[in-house]
């Protein structure tokens, strides 16, 4: 969550510099002073970290009594563990704007919610002028999605090899084809396991120039920045066009990541 909104950060940084509009990180890793309170537009936070503020009366908790629009990104995490958090800060802002005769506009937005409606009317929003709902044809870029089964029974080696090689083959076409690819984990461990494991599959099946950074024209710029890293496995991945990503890496890693990824110099990311 908290690498997401330093992504959110720098894209919209970048996109509103030109209307002077400042955008900073508000997380457990980031603190304001009231200065950078002061000349700040727009704050990007996480709702554990919004909870914690809008408890305070003074420092950071006069950023509430400041507030505008709330926008509550992924809002279908009101049926997870997150939900508790969230039903908090929605309730608290709607005391908020009860008790003060403000007037504070709450968005949700989600890509995944079946029961929209219910959310809208937690929300307080009105059915028939506030509430949009956008299908599947308005999309960009098409979404597919495909069911793969494994055999093996759960958690025996058996099963995670055959993981393991379904995860191969549909990476290695995709790769091979030009796109980059993202594969998600279920623990934090196993990001850095899921990736040796294809990079040794890789390297077995010798398809490994279709993976090979060399030759990105940064690749001596990022293996420099890289090599700066304590991290072990991420320094030894690079070489081989593997990354990995996730919330118990330091904070710059993390970024290194990002702008790697980005700049297309890692093919496959493990997170």
């Amino acid at each position: 969550m908290k690498a997401l909104a330093s992504e959110i950060v720098r894209k919209l940084g970048r996109r509103l510099a030109w209307l002077f509009v400042k955008v900073r990180e508000l997380t457990g890793d980031m603190q304001m002073t009231r200065a950078e309170i002061a000349e700040t537009q727009i704050i990007v936070t996480t709702p554990e970290k919004w909870d914690v503020v809008t408890r305070k009366p003074t420092g950071e908790g006069e950023l509430a009594s400041k507030v505008k629009l709330l926008i509550i990104d992924e809002v279908h995490l009101l049926n997870e563990e997150r939900g508790a958090v969230i039903e908090t800060i929605v309730a608290r802002t709607l005391r908020q704007v009860e008790s003060s005769q403000s007037v504070i506009r709450i968005v949700g937005l989600s890509a995944t919610l079946p029961n929209y409606i219910d959310v809208a009317d937690f929300l307080r929003v009105s059915r028939q002028t506030g509430l949009f709902y956008f299908d599947s044809s308005f999309r960009p870029v098409p979404l597919e999605q495909h069911f793969i089964g494994i055999k093996g029974r759960l958690g025996s080696p058996a099963q995670k090899k055959n993981l393991d090689q379904v995860t191969y083959d549909k990476v290695d076409s995709l790769v091979s084809e030009g796109h980059q690819v993202m594969v998600f984990v279920h623990a934090r461990k196993e990001t850095v396991k899921s990736a040796l494991a294809l990079k040794e599959m890789v390297l077995a099946e010798g398809s490994s120039e279709h993976f090979d950074p060399s030759d990105h024209p940064q690749w001596e710029f990022f293996r420099r920045e890289i090599s700066t890293s304590p991290n072990k496995e991420m320094k030894q991945l690079f070489d081989f066009g593997f990354g990995i990503h996730h919330a118990g890496m330091l904070r710059s890693d993390r970024n290194m990541m990002e702008r790697m990824f980005e700049a297309r110099a890692i093919k496959v990311l493990s997170s």
